[in-house]
């Protein structure tokens, strides 16, 4: 029987793991503007190369002490996940060159509805009536987003859409692979595999510019710090302590929140026709996740 004590301290986790989740949801929000930016200097795999080498750096120097508890375990678990990282990064920031700040958070922002499909295919687990209510919401949401006159996606936001896929798979593998593990440590094997690779693809095929500006700099710092090591921290400490489908309702609010920032920011302008998508799509990730409980709560409260 649980004590008073510890179910306070397991409330005050998941308040804890809930905030980190917000917390990473906001700064991603704010990071779509930044690598838009950025991509004027340098292509996707440079841009990737530096934001996550950086980023491992950070991480390991300030938790150093853990990393004698790294094993052939964590290299293999945080390996699967980087190499799942790596693919929606880097698809996602080669779709961001073609399309606005603002729709490729919301197309990418699909993994929300994908992950009970690619649930389905793990655990055995088949999707109920919400999840397909909610792939219909998110596909028609889709249409009014991407599809142009002519009836064709466009090059950046069928990257996106590709990407939001491969984070749906990242975020089913942390859920299964995180569990007894320390997610500072999955966090450093992931960015370190993710930079790796990165490096690869850039020595391979990009042209790596010679000098950088101030300004270029400051927002490599950022996405660095901020948009990488403490946003996909907070991402695994708040989804270690939080279910799958709650994690990615929050995780899911950077696209409301990379709309917000573009406007504001980035003068995109939103269209009746784009404003119904993103309504639809977002729609559809509260459907996918929450299955209105909190409506036929709020019913049951009443009767």
């Amino acid at each position: 029987m649980e004590t008073r004590d510890t179910v306070e301290k397991q409330k005050k986790i998941n308040t804890a793991s809930k905030i980190a989740l917000f917390g990473a949801s906001i700064i991603w929000g704010s990071s779509f503007l930044v690598v838009k930016s950025t991509m004027d200097s340098m292509q996707p795999h440079t841009l990737l190369a530096i934001r996550f080498t950086l980023g491992s750096l950070l991480l390991s120097i300030i938790f150093y002490k853990r990393l004698k508890k790294l094993n052939k375990d964590y290299l293999i678990s945080g390996g699967i996940i980087g190499i799942f990282l790596f693919i929606a990064y880097s698809i996602q920031t080669i779709g961001i060159t073609d399309t606005s700040p603002g729709k490729n958070a919301f197309l990418t922002a699909i993994y929300c509805v994908i992950v009970p499909y690619l649930y389905w295919i793990v655990d055995k687990n088949k999707p109920d009536k919400y999840n397909v209510i909610a792939a219909a919401l998110c596909l028609t949401g889709i249409g009014l987003v991407s599809i142009n006159s002519g009836f064709k996606i466009q090059f950046g936001d069928a990257f996106s859409l590709i990407s939001g896929f491969f984070y749906a798979a990242h975020m089913v593998s942390i859920s299964k692979l995180a569990k007894d593990r320390d997610p500072v440590l999955l966090t450093i094997v992931q960015f370190s595999v993710t930079a790796i690779l990165s490096c690869v693809v850039m020595l391979l095929f990009e042209d790596i510019p010679k000098s950088f500006s101030p300004n270029v700099i400051a927002e490599l710092l950022y996405l660095a710090v901020f948009a990488t090591a403490i946003a996909l921290l907070l991402q695994n400490i708040g989804q270690k302590y939080t279910n799958p489908a709650p994690a990615s309702i929050i995780l899911s609010l950077e696209a409301v929140f990379g709309v917000i920032f573009s406007v504001i920011f980035f003068k995109e302008e939103i269209s009746i026709k784009l404003f119904l998508g993103f309504l639809l799509i977002f729609t559809a990730i509260i459907t996918s996740e929450t299955k209105w409980s909190f409506i036929r709560k709020s019913k049951n409260n009443n009767l």
